[in-house]
């Protein structure tokens, strides 16, 4: 399970809007499941259909999640038009079975927030819990 203080919940849902029309992504970091901080970060592809991260804004989040005490617990991209399930390159990219995989849709009238995690290669829903 992973949770998600609602504020940081309306900032990614924001941040997706403002990227608009292309995919947002950022990182989540925080301790046991429980998201403490959001790092926006810039979608290098400047794409609606895909994203990748920079990889020096990468290494800065790390960097800043230690001096916290934290870990990098989940990522998050935005699906501008589709549903907020993994595509088949979300799928074909996710490697890292530690982390959970967040995507919001924003595709319907109201934007939707859904987990994932890696298991056993395959992307599994998880619990998503937003307080």
């Amino acid at each position: 399970m992973i949770r998600i203080p609602q504020h940081i919940a309306d900032a990614m849902i924001r941040h997706a809007h403002e990227e608009l029309p292309d995919e947002a992504c950022g990182l989540l970091t925080g301790t046991d499941g429980m998201v403490q901080k959001q790092f926006t970060m810039t979608n290098t592809d400047h794409s609606p259909e895909h994203f990748s991260f920079d990889p020096r804004e990468q290494f800065a989040v790390l960097k800043e999640a230690r001096k916290l005490g934290q870990k990098i617990i989940a990522n998050y991209h935005s699906h501008p038009l589709s549903p907020a399930r993994p595509s088949e390159e979300d799928v074909r990219l996710a490697f890292d079975p530690a982390i959970v995989y967040i995507i919001i849709s924003l595709a319907g009238e109201t934007p939707v927030i859904n987990a994932f995690r890696l298991l056993d290669g395959r992307m599994q829903p998880c619990q998503l819990q937003i307080t």
